[in-house]
């Protein structure tokens, strides 16, 4: 887990890496949503199962609605390296984590989330609000983990 120190307390910051198949839509979402939401407690990344290799117009254009930026993202695939540095996968592939991650993981999350692509607009919003939502309560959890004494606090 990253840490920065505050005034008075170290924050810890959770490696949380969001998966789905082409890091082009639903998970580039996560990661930008993640950076803007939840600074204090996620260090957000992505990566595709096959990355398409760029982030969906519909996809910068749904999240430039809401005021959030993707600037410096990119779609990339899945890396064992990056897969082993994260403190947690969210898995939005449509697949069981536990069908797609065999060997020794981190934790993962499964999140049961529609894939946009090739859709309109209007698919796209209900999706990424559906995204900023489990991201928020994501970041409430990890918030609290944060605040509870006696939670560990270190990987």
């Amino acid at each position: 887990m990253g840490t920065s120190a505050g005034k008075n307390r170290v924050v810890v910051r959770t490696k949380v890496l969001f998966v789905c198949v082409g890091n082009a839509c639903r998970s580039q979402m996560a990661e930008a949503i993640a950076k803007h939401v939840a600074p204090d407690v996620i260090e957000p990344s992505s990566a595709g199962l096959a990355a398409f290799g760029e982030i969906t117009g519909a996809t910068l254009a749904v999240l430039t609605e809401i005021g959030i930026s993707a600037d410096g993202q990119h779609s990339k695939p899945l890396l064992p390296d990056e897969l082993f540095a994260a403190d947690l996968v969210v898995n939005m592939t449509g697949r069981s984590g536990s069908a797609i991650f065999t060997g020794p993981t981190p934790p993962v999350e499964d999140w049961d989330v529609g894939d946009p692509f090739g859709f309109d607009l209007i698919v796209y919003r209900g999706i990424r609000d559906q995204i900023e939502a489990r991201v928020e309560n994501l970041a409430r959890r990890l918030r609290e983990q944060v605040d509870s004494p006696g939670v560990a606090k270190e990987r």
